[in-house]
């Protein structure tokens, strides 16, 4: 039996703030759309705001950055066939709309 410890590279608390602070930043930024107008520029602000954030989340929070890449891979599936999922009910519902 091997006594031998493998350890693994772990983020400090200081990395975490960091992540949650440029986090609250983009909320701040997301809620500002609601006092200044973007105009057409705000939709597109908001889905990349999103998009980014919602990888940071994953990446950092999950922990899926420092795990096994098959978890990663179990989540990309589950992910793509949610939203597979979400994108035929939307085409359903537009279909009998008509």
């Amino acid at each position: 039996m091997s006594t031998e410890v493998v350890e693994h590279d772990h983020p400090t608390n200081r990395y975490f703030i960091w992540t949650a602070a440029v986090l609250a930043g983009f909320t701040a930024l997301e809620a500002s759309t609601y006092w200044v107008d973007f105009g057409s520029f705000a939709t597109p602000l908001l889905l990349t705001l999103m998009t980014i954030k919602f990888f940071v989340i994953l990446l950092v929070f999950m922990h899926l950055k420092y795990d096994s890449k098959l978890f990663g891979v179990m989540f990309y599936i589950g992910l793509g066939l949610a939203l597979g999922v979400y994108i035929a009910a939307l085409c359903t519902f537009q279909f009998f709309a008509r």
